[in-house]
């Protein structure tokens, strides 16, 4: 199993993703694109943050250098600071039987952005508590599979009707 202590801290010393969380979302980072850097996808996840949140590099290469050892990653460098990596086979099987968990990582880097935005007051704001009260009442402790992903189903419906306003 692994070390589930390997995530990154936010300032309340909470862990913001768990090393398979930071694995998940490397992964779908570098799915598609051109080979890319340790440092290249450090700045990524920053930019989806709205520039809040960045894994440190003592947290990231150590990611990538297991996720190599495991076979989902592949490099032609030998020296970690120039390494570009791209996924193995292995690698997109691993990301296509766990996309959705690396959606919602995603997602939720994502949301990071707006953080601290003003909706508090008014309709939204009480919208987005009670959504908040029922997710911690519907996933306290830990919730059988299929009902997390019908949560996530109808977020990410919420999502698409909310975009299409």
């Amino acid at each position: 199993m692994e070390d589930k202590h390997n995530g990154s801290q936010t300032s309340s010393s909470r862990r913001m993703l768990d090393s398979d969380e930071l694995g998940l979302l490397l992964l779908l980072l570098i799915e598609g694109s051109d080979p890319r850097h340790g440092y290249d996808l450090i700045k990524e996840i920053k930019r989806r943050s709205g520039e809040t949140y960045a894994p440190s590099s003592g947290i990231v290469y150590p990611r990538l250098a297991l996720m190599m050892d495991q076979d989902l990653l592949q490099s032609s460098a030998p020296d970690v600071q120039k390494r570009a990596y791209h996924l193995t086979e292995q690698g997109m099987r691993h990301l296509e039987e766990h996309r959705d968990e690396a959606q919602g990582v995603l997602a939720r880097i994502e949301a990071l952005r707006f953080r601290g935005a003003n909706v508090s007051a008014g309709p939204v704001g009480r919208a987005m508590q009670n959504l908040k009260t029922a997710l911690g009442q519907q996933l306290a402790g830990d919730p059988p599979r299929e009902l997390q992903l019908d949560v996530a189903e109808i977020i990410d419906e919420a999502v698409r009707k909310i975009e299409r306003l």
